[in-house]
């Protein structure tokens, strides 16, 4: 596998100025000012969105939000997945979201446990190697959509997500068409170094959204959970290590974070049609981890120069290009 520049037939992704700060792109992208803008152009479409909780094989519950497109549909379905303590809400998935339906898709937003509105759904705590439940409910998605075409469209975590369920799809009795996985975790230790030595405004803005849907989870199920403890540790590290020890089946914190890289050959295997976009910039994903990734037909790397984390941001109204980059990477492949 050869890293790719812009092999789409897309006006090249050239930010200019303090656009061109990866920092600036990271921050802007989740920033409650893009949000007024998201949710002010995505107003129909929420409005049309159907709520859906799926149930895994054992048990786990799921919730999602399906959209048919209206107008001239394409009879293809996109499944997207947000990133760590994001939701089906989140900017950069909520415009893309949107832009898939004006173009015609049909989506699904599905939300991982514990995120979004779902705490209340599930008694044990979502991490980032629960992967068989994701698995399983996409395979319901995809298996139950018989119009046309499954895409699936992943974020950060989720992009992560996205390229251990492209791996898994075959052996679980389902096929995707392709995969795209934006700014994806690729070995999950170094993404926890960098957040500890990168500029702290990333640090403190995953402790604060951690530490609220921790408390949310405790007042749901105070029998449950007593995390006392937990609330005193103040950095990433010792509060992932104190969940790992006392809440998950890992011996340990390496145990735990190797359990949900894709470095290495995990994804030699790999059969589904996919592709890796990312930015050589990304404060919080180290483009180093992309150079181990194993030589596949099916697996492609777009590493674009600038972008940030999740941002690709193209101008000062906050629009994305990755948004148009993703559209031109389905519409052939349709019938549409």
């Amino acid at each position: 596998m050869t890293p790719e520049s812009n092999p789409t037939r897309l006006r090249p992704y050239q930010p200019r100025g303090l656009l061109g700060n990866p920092h600036v792109q990271s921050l802007l992208t989740s920033g409650p000012i893009r949000r007024l803008r998201v949710q002010r152009q995505a107003a129909d479409y929420l409005a049309r969105s159907q709520r859906e909780v799926l149930e895994a094989a054992d048990g786990t519950k799921l919730l999602g939000f399906r959209n048919e497109a209206i107008g001239d549909r394409r009879n293809a379905l996109v499944i997207l997945l947000h990133g760590w303590e994001g939701s089906s809400e989140s900017n950069y998935l909520l415009a893309a979201a949107r832009s898939l339906d004006q173009m015609g898709f049909d989506t699904f937003r599905l939300n991982f446990r514990d995120h979004g509105p779902s705490h209340h759904l599930n008694v044990d705590l979502f991490h980032s190697c629960r992967l068989q439940e994701v698995v399983d409910v996409v395979g319901q998605i995809r298996r139950a959509y018989t119009a046309g075409p499954v895409f699936l469209v992943g974020f950060s975590l989720g992009g992560n997500f996205s390229l251990r369920v492209a791996r898994a799809a075959p052996d679980h009795g389902f096929d995707l068409d392709r995969v795209i996985a934006v700014s994806p975790v690729i070995r999950p230790r170094h993404v926890l170094d960098a957040l500890e030595g990168g500029l702290a405004i990333y640090h403190v803005y995953f402790v604060r959204k951690w530490r609220k849907s921790l408390q949310l989870k405790q007042s749901l199920y105070p029998e449950r959970y007593a995390l006392d403890e937990w609330f005193r540790l103040r950095s990433l590290r010792e509060q992932t290590d104190w969940l790992v020890r006392n809440l998950t089946e890992f011996p340990d914190l390496d145990a735990y974070l190797e359990g949900y890289s894709v470095a290495g050959d995990y994804l030699a295997g790999l059969t589904v049609p996919t592709r890796i976009i990312t930015a050589a910039d990304d404060p919080i994903i180290p483009i180093g981890d992309f150079s181990g990734l194993p030589q596949s037909d099916a697996l492609s790397l777009e590493v674009l120069e600038r972008g940030g984390h999740c941002g690709f941001i193209e101008n000062w109204r906050l629009d994305s290009w990755i948004e148009h980059r993703i559209i031109d990477e389905l519409c052939p492949l349709t019938r549409n």
